[in-house]
């Protein structure tokens, strides 16, 4: 990987990283001054749409073989947040104060955090053990956290998106064609039955791989 490249890795995952404790502080002061969860999404909203959005890059990033993520695997992780945030969370106010939404605040929030600064000290060739420590492990909690409370979410906004009739049409139309986004929302919930189980698998197994005796000894005697 040439400098250039090695800058930009750098450069993005420091400001995703600041980008997502930006969103930790807020959380955490606006819960200190009401002393409920009430308002978390009014004072997160803005910085989590844009940076949560902004992952859209890591797709591109491992496409062009900047990274050595799958593409698949990173696609459709971030597809099904930006699902969530831009079909679930906007246009469906009762999910936004929700238990669903506390839940993905604080997993998603704790996980990136760590993560990205995890990859932006690995780009300097400086991660300390303990924050590797840290990415491959607290998913042992966060990822099912962060999975229950996206579906916490959906169960709420499906009878809003009902009786509401969001984003869907009936016949007749100009088009001749109907579409319920109620289904499209029932449709999702078994993609997290099916696709959960696997890559929770995935990260046990880089966790094996990252954290086995033999790869700590080998990154301890590169350094």
């Amino acid at each position: 990987m040439n400098g250039l490249h090695r800058a930009y890795l750098l450069l993005y995952n420091v400001i995703l990283a600041a980008g997502w404790a930006s969103i930790g502080w807020a959380a955490v002061r606006e819960y200190n001054q009401s002393g409920h969860v009430n308002h978390l999404f009014r004072a997160t909203e803005k910085s989590l749409f844009i940076f949560q959005t902004a992952a859209v890059l890591e797709v591109l990033n491992a496409a062009l073989g900047l990274v050595k993520s799958s593409v698949m695997i990173t696609a459709f992780q971030v597809a099904s947040r930006l699902f969530l945030i831009w079909g679930v969370l906007s246009p469906v106010p009762q999910t936004q104060n929700s238990l669903g939404y506390v839940l993905i605040l604080c997993a998603w929030t704790v996980t990136e955090v760590i993560r990205y600064t995890f990859y932006a000290l690995n780009q300097l060739n400086m991660t300390p053990y303990l924050l590797t420590y840290l990415r491959y492990t607290l998913f042992i909690i966060l990822y099912p956290m962060g999975v229950t409370g996206e579906l916490i979410c959906i169960a709420k906004a499906l009878p809003v998106v009902l009786s509401a009739k969001l984003y869907s049409w009936g016949l007749p139309n100009a088009w001749n064609l109907s579409f319920d986004y109620y289904y499209v929302l029932i449709g999702v919930i078994p993609l997290y039955v099916i696709f959960f189980p696997q890559l929770y698998s995935h990260m046990f197994r880089q966790r094996k791989k990252i954290l086995s005796p033999r790869s700590v000894d080998k990154e301890v005697k590169s350094r």
